[in-house]
């Protein structure tokens, strides 16, 4: 069985000690729960030209949301979204040398169909697919389907029978059966295999020690959350998730999510930090967001309910990252000194605020040592 990605895949193609990649723009509004009008549109023309600026400029990575069902508010935040197999291979057919990732529920995606699909976008990028897994919480969205939603163990068994029906279709093994507790497939015959003969680089995102435990066991990168209070704590969250990987005889790049606000002045990124996430927030859909998940002034009072929905106003969550180059700069090279394999990024709006981002903070990083020099140096932002 093909159970191993290649070193280049690994290293997504490049030897950043730091890998960035922007995270969420096949999403209407991306991860900014924002009503402002700049918000970032989603729209296939902005992903292709936002896909064509980051491999010129040598971001590693593009990271897609598989969202199904908005979350309604004043903005219908996230409503309108690209499906993430077909996105990532319209973008890899354009590209070069980034990697571009399919996130992929499991309990949606019959394996065989699932397996072919991302051969496919693995062949059209020669070899620079990557899968994202999700297991799912979402209900919601699962109604949709018609699928229910399993209970929070069984989720993770179902998906690693999951799991092992894709990598055995990736495997040289041809004419095979599969029988398991929640499929039974006869007759597998899955071709053309992989590209150049390995896997594509598998990626989860499990934050529950059920969640983290299946993440080692099984994929080469790994999301975890850095701490808001300091690099030391996510410094012992890399260590314990690398660990634990070693325990099962495995490497793992850890990574993390960061949302970018970068100005000249520390002023003026503050200020429009402040504009944006709080003054402008979409709060009807950050309740909506928080309902899913339990979370009310019932449910966690008054003080907890305000301090989670600035939490999820800010990207999802994300860690921000607010200032000026120099200071963005460190926070990721700090991040990276932790140990950190990479970063996916988002901004209120992709295409406005990457130029700036890789003419001002790229730079810094490659002093710093956590990224390589780039080939072509030129400005974006000409």
């Amino acid at each position: 069985m093909v159970d191993s990605t290649s070193p280049e895949r690994a290293a997504m193609y490049g030897s950043n000690r730091l890998q960035i990649g922007l995270f969420g723009p096949n999403c209407s509004s991306g991860r900014a729960v924002t009503m402002a009008p700049e918000r970032w549109s989603g729209s296939w023309q902005d992903n292709l030209a936002l896909a064509h600026m980051a491999d010129e400029a040598g971001i590693d990575f593009l990271l897609p949301i598989a969202r199904w069902k908005g979350y309604g508010g004043d903005t219908d935040y996230q409503g309108a979204t690209l499906e993430t197999l077909t996105w990532a291979s319209g973008l890899l057919a354009s590209t070069k040398r980034i990697t571009v990732f399919g996130t992929v529920h499991a309990p949606l995606f019959n394996p065989v169909i699932a397996a072919k699909e991302c051969v496919t976008a693995d062949h059209i990028g020669s070899g620079r697919f990557g899968l994202n897994l999700v297991v799912g919480w979402n209900e919601g969205e699962f109604e949709m389907f018609g699928v229910e939603q399993r209970e929070h163990e069984k989720r993770y068994e179902f998906a690693q029978e999951w799991l092992d029906a894709i990598k055995m279709i990736w495997s040289p093994k041809s004419d095979f059966d599969f029988e398991g507790q929640y499929f039974q497939l006869k007759g597998i015959r899955g071709k053309p295999k992989p590209f150049a003969g390995s896997r594509p680089l598998i990626m989860n995102a499990g934050a529950s020690p059920t969640g983290r435990a299946f993440a080692v066991r099984n994929c080469d990168a790994f999301f975890l959350q850095a701490s808001r209070t300091s690099s030391e704590e996510t410094a012992a969250s890399i260590k314990k998730a690398k660990d634990l990987a070693h325990e099962h005889g495995r490497e793992i790049g850890c990574y993390s999510v960061g949302v970018v606000t970068c100005r000249r002045t520390k002023k003026e990124a503050e200020d429009y930090y402040q504009h944006i996430i709080i003054d402008s927030a979409d709060y009807s859909a950050i309740d909506s967001i928080l309902a899913m998940k339990d979370i009310t002034p019932e449910t966690k009072g008054q003080e907890e309910f305000e301090r989670q929905r600035r939490f999820y106003a800010n990207g999802m969550g994300g860690l921000p990252l607010i200032g000026d180059p120099d200071h963005v700069a460190k926070i990721m090279a700090d991040l990276s000194h932790a140990g950190l394999t990479g970063m996916g990024i988002s901004f209120i709006n992709y295409l406005k605020e990457l130029p700036f981002f890789c003419d001002e903070v790229l730079p810094r990083l490659e002093r710093l040592g956590v990224r390589q020099k780039r080939a072509q140096s030129h400005a974006l932002s000409a």
